[in-house]
Protein backbone atom coordinates (compact mmCIF):
# COMPACT_ATOMS: atom_id res chain seq x y z
CA UNK A 1 0.00 0.00 0.00
CA UNK A 2 1.44 3.59 -1.04
CA UNK A 3 1.42 6.10 1.93
CA UNK A 4 0.52 8.98 -0.49
CA UNK A 5 0.71 11.96 2.03
CA UNK A 6 4.27 11.07 3.77
CA UNK A 7 4.83 14.04 4.98
CA UNK A 8 2.95 17.37 6.21
CA UNK A 9 4.07 19.37 3.57
CA UNK A 10 1.70 19.26 0.24
CA UNK A 11 5.00 20.26 -2.34
CA UNK A 12 6.94 17.91 -0.76
CA UNK A 13 4.90 15.57 -1.40
CA UNK A 14 4.21 16.27 -4.81
CA UNK A 15 7.95 15.67 -5.46
CA UNK A 16 7.94 12.53 -3.72
CA UNK A 17 4.72 11.11 -6.20
CA UNK A 18 6.66 12.13 -9.35
CA UNK A 19 9.49 10.73 -7.81
CA UNK A 20 7.56 7.39 -6.92
CA UNK A 21 5.99 6.99 -10.24
CA UNK A 22 9.19 7.28 -12.24
CA UNK A 23 10.86 5.13 -10.05
CA UNK A 24 8.00 2.07 -10.18
CA UNK A 25 7.89 3.15 -13.81
CA UNK A 26 11.41 2.26 -14.26
CA UNK A 27 12.51 -0.38 -11.52
CA UNK A 28 9.03 -2.62 -11.85
CA UNK A 29 9.42 -6.07 -9.58
CA UNK A 30 12.97 -5.09 -8.94
CA UNK A 31 11.24 -2.40 -6.63
CA UNK A 32 11.20 -3.42 -2.91
CA UNK A 33 10.91 -0.11 -1.15
CA UNK A 34 10.91 3.74 -0.88
CA UNK A 35 11.77 5.53 2.52
CA UNK A 36 12.40 8.74 3.72
CA UNK A 37 15.29 8.98 6.34
CA UNK A 38 16.94 12.28 7.42
CA UNK A 39 15.19 15.26 8.92
CA UNK A 40 11.82 14.59 7.73
CA UNK A 41 12.14 11.23 9.83
CA UNK A 42 13.74 12.77 12.78
CA UNK A 43 11.22 15.47 13.05
CA UNK A 44 13.79 18.44 12.41
CA UNK A 45 12.22 19.10 9.00
CA UNK A 46 12.17 22.73 7.89
CA UNK A 47 12.66 24.92 4.73
CA UNK A 48 16.28 24.57 4.92
CA UNK A 49 16.30 20.77 4.45
CA UNK A 50 16.26 18.49 2.46
CA UNK A 51 14.73 15.58 1.03
CA UNK A 52 16.50 12.14 1.88
CA UNK A 53 14.86 9.25 0.55
CA UNK A 54 16.15 5.47 0.34
CA UNK A 55 14.66 3.46 -2.67
CA UNK A 56 15.55 -0.59 -1.96
CA UNK A 57 15.90 -2.88 -5.07
CA UNK A 58 16.23 -6.63 -5.09
CA UNK A 59 19.26 -6.21 -7.00
CA UNK A 60 22.12 -4.14 -7.49
CA UNK A 61 21.29 -0.73 -9.87
CA UNK A 62 23.68 -0.76 -12.61
CA UNK A 63 23.74 -0.20 -16.91
CA UNK A 64 20.75 0.39 -18.60
CA UNK A 65 18.83 1.05 -15.35
CA UNK A 66 21.14 3.27 -13.82
CA UNK A 67 21.39 5.63 -17.21
CA UNK A 68 17.53 5.73 -16.98
CA UNK A 69 17.38 6.87 -13.79
CA UNK A 70 19.23 9.38 -13.91
CA UNK A 71 17.48 11.17 -16.93
CA UNK A 72 14.26 10.58 -14.50
CA UNK A 73 16.16 13.02 -11.93
CA UNK A 74 17.37 15.67 -14.27
CA UNK A 75 13.61 15.65 -15.05
CA UNK A 76 12.32 15.81 -12.02
CA UNK A 77 15.19 18.90 -11.56
CA UNK A 78 13.62 21.11 -13.87
CA UNK A 79 9.83 21.14 -12.44
CA UNK A 80 8.43 24.39 -11.37
CA UNK A 81 9.23 23.33 -7.45
CA UNK A 82 11.35 24.44 -4.52
CA UNK A 83 12.00 20.88 -3.89
CA UNK A 84 12.87 19.77 -7.21
CA UNK A 85 16.64 20.19 -6.50
CA UNK A 86 16.37 19.32 -3.00
CA UNK A 87 16.32 15.57 -3.15
CA UNK A 88 18.90 13.54 -1.72
CA UNK A 89 19.09 9.92 -1.71
CA UNK A 90 20.61 6.49 -2.43
CA UNK A 91 19.05 3.34 -4.82
CA UNK A 92 20.26 -0.01 -2.47
CA UNK A 93 20.29 -3.67 -2.92
CA UNK A 94 17.76 -5.29 -0.10
CA UNK A 95 21.15 -7.30 0.80
CA UNK A 96 23.48 -4.32 0.31
CA UNK A 97 20.86 -2.43 3.01
CA UNK A 98 21.20 -5.14 5.17
CA UNK A 99 24.37 -4.97 7.07
CA UNK A 100 27.32 -2.90 6.30
CA UNK A 101 29.87 -4.56 3.57
CA UNK A 102 32.80 -3.19 2.09
CA UNK A 103 32.80 -5.02 -0.58
CA UNK A 104 29.24 -4.59 -1.31
CA UNK A 105 28.80 -0.63 -0.70
CA UNK A 106 28.89 1.21 -4.12
CA UNK A 107 25.34 2.49 -4.70
CA UNK A 108 23.40 4.95 -6.69
CA UNK A 109 23.65 8.50 -4.81
CA UNK A 110 22.04 11.84 -5.77
CA UNK A 111 23.17 14.97 -3.28
CA UNK A 112 20.72 17.73 -3.43
CA UNK A 113 21.45 20.92 -5.87
CA UNK A 114 20.98 22.27 -9.22
CA UNK A 115 23.85 20.79 -10.67
CA UNK A 116 24.05 17.69 -8.96
CA UNK A 117 23.22 14.27 -11.33
CA UNK A 118 22.89 10.85 -9.81
CA UNK A 119 26.26 8.91 -9.55
CA UNK A 120 27.66 5.70 -7.93
CA UNK A 121 29.15 7.00 -4.71
CA UNK A 122 30.58 4.84 -1.74
CA UNK A 123 28.54 4.14 0.84
CA UNK A 124 30.42 3.40 3.52
CA UNK A 125 30.33 2.35 7.35
CA UNK A 126 29.34 5.84 8.12
CA UNK A 127 26.47 5.28 6.06
CA UNK A 128 25.45 3.41 9.23
CA UNK A 129 24.20 6.23 10.32
CA UNK A 130 21.23 6.38 7.56
CA UNK A 131 20.74 2.74 8.44
CA UNK A 132 20.15 3.44 11.91
CA UNK A 133 17.46 6.47 11.24
CA UNK A 134 16.20 4.24 8.59
CA UNK A 135 15.53 1.18 10.48
CA UNK A 136 14.47 3.23 13.73
CA UNK A 137 12.00 6.58 12.28
CA UNK A 138 11.86 5.53 8.87
CA UNK A 139 8.94 7.13 6.91
CA UNK A 140 7.44 3.94 4.94
CA UNK A 141 6.04 5.65 1.17
CA UNK A 142 5.88 1.86 -0.29
CA UNK A 143 7.26 -1.17 0.81
CA UNK A 144 7.93 -3.74 4.00
CA UNK A 145 8.95 -1.92 7.55
CA UNK A 146 12.34 -0.79 7.45
CA UNK A 147 13.06 -3.10 10.53
CA UNK A 148 12.49 -6.23 8.37
CA UNK A 149 15.40 -5.14 5.84
CA UNK A 150 17.71 -3.70 8.17
CA UNK A 151 20.00 -5.32 11.08
CA UNK A 152 19.56 -3.53 14.37
CA UNK A 153 22.50 -0.65 14.52
CA UNK A 154 24.77 -0.78 17.85
CA UNK A 155 26.02 2.59 20.01
CA UNK A 156 29.27 1.71 19.12
CA UNK A 157 28.12 0.95 15.80
CA UNK A 158 27.17 4.84 15.88
CA UNK A 159 30.34 5.82 17.28
CA UNK A 160 32.78 4.26 14.72
CA UNK A 161 30.61 5.40 12.19
CA UNK A 162 30.82 9.26 13.66
CA UNK A 163 34.78 8.82 14.20
CA UNK A 164 36.23 8.40 10.28
CA UNK A 165 33.72 11.32 9.13
CA UNK A 166 34.99 13.52 11.81
CA UNK A 167 38.42 12.49 11.43
CA UNK A 168 38.64 12.26 7.36
CA UNK A 169 35.99 15.91 7.03
CA UNK A 170 37.65 17.64 9.42
CA UNK A 171 41.23 17.36 8.94
CA UNK A 172 40.10 17.94 5.36
CA UNK A 173 38.23 21.35 6.24
CA UNK A 174 41.68 22.49 8.66
CA UNK A 175 43.82 22.22 5.82
CA UNK A 176 41.38 23.66 3.31
CA UNK A 177 39.73 26.20 4.73
CA UNK A 178 38.93 28.73 2.02
CA UNK A 179 36.34 25.99 1.25
CA UNK A 180 34.13 27.30 4.22
CA UNK A 181 32.81 30.24 1.91
CA UNK A 182 29.20 30.39 2.43
CA UNK A 183 26.86 30.48 5.68
CA UNK A 184 25.58 27.55 4.65
CA UNK A 185 28.30 25.10 4.57
CA UNK A 186 30.09 27.45 7.79
CA UNK A 187 26.52 26.25 9.66
CA UNK A 188 26.15 22.82 8.24
CA UNK A 189 30.02 22.33 9.95
CA UNK A 190 29.24 23.57 13.57
CA UNK A 191 25.86 22.17 13.68
CA UNK A 192 27.32 18.24 12.35
CA UNK A 193 29.87 18.56 15.14
CA UNK A 194 27.34 19.21 17.42
CA UNK A 195 25.84 16.23 16.14
CA UNK A 196 29.02 13.74 15.88
CA UNK A 197 29.78 14.85 19.56
CA UNK A 198 26.19 14.47 20.59
CA UNK A 199 26.67 10.36 19.40
CA UNK A 200 29.88 10.36 20.38
CA UNK A 201 28.79 11.04 24.19
CA UNK A 202 25.16 9.47 24.13
CA UNK A 203 25.66 6.30 20.93
CA UNK A 204 22.03 7.48 19.59
CA UNK A 205 21.65 10.23 16.37
CA UNK A 206 19.18 12.74 16.97
CA UNK A 207 18.10 16.25 15.11
CA UNK A 208 19.96 19.10 14.98
CA UNK A 209 17.74 20.65 16.89
CA UNK A 210 18.27 18.26 19.52
CA UNK A 211 22.19 17.98 19.65
CA UNK A 212 22.76 22.13 19.44
CA UNK A 213 20.26 22.44 22.61
CA UNK A 214 22.37 19.25 24.02
CA UNK A 215 25.78 21.11 22.88
CA UNK A 216 25.30 24.65 24.32
CA UNK A 217 24.01 23.46 27.42
CA UNK A 218 27.28 20.44 28.22
CA UNK A 219 30.00 21.20 26.61
CA UNK A 220 32.39 24.72 26.63
CA UNK A 221 30.05 27.31 26.54
CA UNK A 222 32.28 29.41 25.12
CA UNK A 223 31.00 28.03 21.97
CA UNK A 224 27.44 28.56 22.20
CA UNK A 225 27.58 32.31 20.50
CA UNK A 226 28.94 30.35 17.51
CA UNK A 227 26.24 27.74 17.69
CA UNK A 228 23.36 30.60 18.13
CA UNK A 229 25.32 31.85 14.82
CA UNK A 230 25.04 28.46 12.78
CA UNK A 231 21.53 28.32 13.68
CA UNK A 232 20.64 31.20 12.42
CA UNK A 233 22.78 30.81 9.14
CA UNK A 234 21.45 27.88 8.07
CA UNK A 235 18.62 30.03 6.74
CA UNK A 236 21.04 32.80 4.74
CA UNK A 237 22.62 29.69 3.19
CA UNK A 238 23.92 31.74 -0.02
CA UNK A 239 25.66 34.63 2.02
CA UNK A 240 29.37 34.99 2.01
CA UNK A 241 30.67 33.43 5.41
CA UNK A 242 31.80 35.75 8.51
CA UNK A 243 35.72 35.21 8.42
CA UNK A 244 35.46 35.95 12.08
CA UNK A 245 32.86 32.89 12.55
CA UNK A 246 34.86 30.61 9.92
CA UNK A 247 38.02 30.78 12.51
CA UNK A 248 35.76 30.01 15.38
CA UNK A 249 34.56 27.14 13.16
CA UNK A 250 38.14 26.01 12.60
CA UNK A 251 38.87 26.36 16.26
CA UNK A 252 35.44 24.45 17.08
CA UNK A 253 37.14 21.79 14.68
CA UNK A 254 39.73 21.40 16.63
CA UNK A 255 38.08 21.34 19.88
CA UNK A 256 35.82 18.04 18.26
CA UNK A 257 38.58 16.51 17.41
CA UNK A 258 40.53 16.79 20.81
CA UNK A 259 37.57 15.86 22.35
CA UNK A 260 36.69 12.63 20.50
CA UNK A 261 39.47 10.91 21.70
CA UNK A 262 37.99 9.78 24.46
CA UNK A 263 35.70 7.77 22.26
CA UNK A 264 38.64 5.99 19.81
CA UNK A 265 36.75 2.36 19.80
CA UNK A 266 38.68 -1.28 18.78
CA UNK A 267 35.84 -3.19 19.89
CA UNK A 268 33.50 -5.03 17.29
Amino acid sequence: MKNMNPTPFPEVNAILQELLDGVQGILGEHLIGMYLEGSLANGDFDQDSDIDFVVVTDMEVRGDLFSVLQRMHEQIATLDSPWSVELEGSYVSQQALRRYDPGNSLHPNIERGKSERLKMAQHDEVWNIHRHILRERGITIIGPDPKTLIDPVTPNDLRRAMLPALYNWATYMLNHPSEIGSQGYQSYIVLSLCRILYTLQSGEVVSKRKATKWAKETIDPKWKSLIDHAWVGRHHSQAPADPKAVNQTLDFINYTLKRSQQFKLTEK
